[in-house]
Parts: C-alpha cells; structure tokens; sequence
C-alpha cells in the first residue's frame, strides 16, 4: 500500500538524534533541553497527596478552575493584565500541545504563517500538517534581531499567523518593547493572529523584564499565550502547560483541545493550584538561572568558542568558527564521538538549514554537570 506522508520532509527529531548519540558514547548532555536535578520535593510531595485524595479521574476538560483562577492571579500581579479564568485559560498537556492546539484551530490550507528562525522545531509541522505554508523570516548571529521593515513586506492577504518566542529558543535572545509595539502597531486593523510562545518568560537575565505579549492591549485582544509548568519547575516529564487567549479565540481552541487530549493530568493540577499559591517558585528563577548562565561562562573564559551571552532561557549559543568549518551537524557529532560532550546544532532550526557554526548548549544542569562539559570545551 502506498500512503503519501503529510510530513514527508519530517525525520527523527535532533533532540532525539544527539540524546541517543549521547547515550551511546557516555557523553555529557548538554544537548536536550532538560534539568538533570530534581524538582522541589514539596511538589513532589503535593502530587502524591493529592493521588492519595482521589483525584485520579479526568479533569474538567479546560482544566481545575482553582488552577485557572490561580494562573489569572498570576498575570494580575504580575503584568496588570487579566485573563477570565472560566473562558479565557485553559490547561493543556504541555507548551508543545497548546501550540498545536491553537495552530490547529486557526490554519487552513493556503493560509500563511510567519515564523521567525531559528525556530523551536514544533511550529512549522503543524503550520504544515493544517494544510498552511509557513513563511519564514531568517534572524542572524550573533544578536538575532529582527527587522521589522522585512516583515511588513512579507505580509499578504493570506498572512493568518504570526508566531512569536521570547524569550527564544534556541538563540537565547528577548524580544524588547520595541519589538513588541513594532509588531502591534503591524498587525492593528488585521485579521493577523499572533501566537506568542512564552513558555521562558521567568528565565530573563541582567535585569531585563520579560516583555508579554499581555502588556499591549491590541497585540493581546489577538493573540495566545503558551506558557509551561514544566520549563519553570524542572519537571519537563510532567507535560503540562496552559494557553491564554481572549475568550473569542479560546472558544475555537477548546473545540479542537477536547478532541485533541479532553483533560490533563489531574493530581498535577490539584497540587500546582497549591504550590502556587507561593510566587517566590517562580519569581527567584531567573537569578537561580543566571547563576547557572554566569558560572558556565566563566568556566569556558579560555576557550575557543565565541560567546554571545544568553539573554533568557536556560540555553547558551556557541560560536565555533574559529576551531572548524566542519557543518554544525558533523560538529556537533563529532564533539559528542570523540569528544564525550553532546550539544544541539543551530542549523536544523534555520531557513533551508543555513549554517552559522553555532551550537546550542543547555545550562540547567547540576554545576557537577556544566564542571565536566566545561573541562572537555577548553581543551578543544
């Protein structure tokens, strides 16, 4: 039988690639983007309490609303900005499942999505797997910025999506209010959704503040917000996140969330509705993680590799143009093989898989763990 792919250009993910490579070769991994300490115990502790209180059975299907009402405190306090817990929140099985969710509900076939590479790998499939073709806007070492005037010019009538990350992976760059209210004052007077990938915004560094798509009126009145427990509380096994939007747009996203996986894991959403109830979990990550960014950097100071710190998430770009021109791919295999260090190359990311010599590096590591990775950079 034959059966054309409807991702024909689609293999094993990278992720997969070089963790399974690490693996093989004993390699430290620095590659998948995953903490190798535990979660806080206290969590821990809540999951169990609440398995052991009953709460094993679905869900409601937008998710607790104690958890909504909490996660609309959450940007109450934080942004001044509110979202309706009962209609405008809902609970989803990851980041990864909310951006499918919200790309799902809105994209037809010949519709146009502009997405900003490097991109998280998860974006253009889906744009693909709905039928719609994603425009792609290639931003470049070692800042990444972007220039509006290019994307004005690829805006057409068939533009229905513009899909944003900040702070972004895997560059480990922000955008700033001035691209915020660039991008707002772009899309005023459209149809133009905009789906606002924020699932790092507690992981910002040197004093800069996250800036959320929720801080500008008309940029929220159109667009998502995917966040995820799992990136801020080191649990990324968990698979849980959650989407904001206005009550418009969260109507359709809950008609395809419900066919999609109904409800998500309920003891999780009892005990993060209790945990919570702390901000301090999430206010004091972004000293905990600069810590991390700061020490890893200091520890590769006499290296080979070109740095550009990280402005926000857990990840730090590599720049190793000045040690080979082998491909980043062959690179990044060849210093997990012969080297015993596994890291992500930047390319597969890229429009048409351009090739910068950079590699990705994940920091949310033991400092055990980032010691040893450090030790195998200097001596390349």
């Amino acid at each position: 039988m034959q059966h054309p792919s409807k991702l024909p250009n689609v293999g094993t993910t990278i992720f997969a690639v070089m963790s399974s490579l690490a693996n093989t070769h004993n390699a430290i991994n620095l590659a998948q983007g995953f903490p190798d300490f535990k979660c806080d115990q206290k969590l821990i502790d809540l999951v169990s309490k609440a398995m052991d209180s009953g709460h094993n059975q679905y869900a409601p299907m937008p998710g607790l609303l104690s958890l909504r009402e909490t996660i609309g405190n959450k940007y109450d306090s934080l942004y001044n900005s509110s979202y309706h817990p009962e209609s405008e929140i809902t609970i989803t099985a990851g980041a990864t499942q909310a951006i499918f969710t919200a790309i799902t509900a809105f994209i037809k076939p010949n519709d146009e999505v502009i997405v900003f590479r490097p991109a998280y790998d998860c974006y253009i499939p889906a744009v693909e797997l709905n039928g719609g073709k994603a425009i792609s806007i290639q931003l470049s070492k070692p800042d990444y910025k972007v220039n509006w005037e290019e994307i004005k010019s690829k805006i057409s009538s068939r533009t229905k999506m513009i899909i944003i990350n900040t702070p972004m992976n895997p560059s480990g760059t922000i955008f700033s209010q001035h691209d915020m209210l660039e991008l707002q004052e772009l899309t005023k007077g459209t149809n133009i959704i905009v789906l606002s990938d924020e699932v790092y915004e507690h992981i910002v560094f040197d004093g800069d503040e996250h800036q959320s798509i929720c801080l500008f009126s008309d940029l929220k009145s159109r667009s998502f917000i995917t966040a995820s427990f799992g990136k801020v509380f080191h649990n990324t096994g968990w698979k849980m996140g959650y989407a904001c939007a206005p009550k418009d747009l969260m109507t359709e996203f809950r008609k395809v969330h419900q066919f999609n996986v109904f409800s998500v894991n309920h003891p999780v959403q009892v005990a993060l509705t209790e945990y919570l109830k702390e901000p301090s979990h999430y206010q004091e990550l972004s000293v905990f993680f600069q810590e991390k960014r700061d020490l890893f950097l200091k520890l590769i100071d006499s290296s080979r590799f070109g740095v550009q710190p990280s402005k926000g998430t857990y990840f730090q770009i590599l720049d190793y143009s000045n040690i080979s021109q082998d491909s980043d791919i062959e690179y990044a295999k060849r210093l997990t093989i012969e080297n015993g260090l596994a890291s992500i190359p930047v390319s597969v990311f890229n429009d048409q898989g351009l090739d910068e010599k950079v590699l990705r590096f994940c920091f949310a590591k033991s400092d055990e763990t980032l010691k040893k990775g450090a030790e195998i950079l200097n001596k390349i």
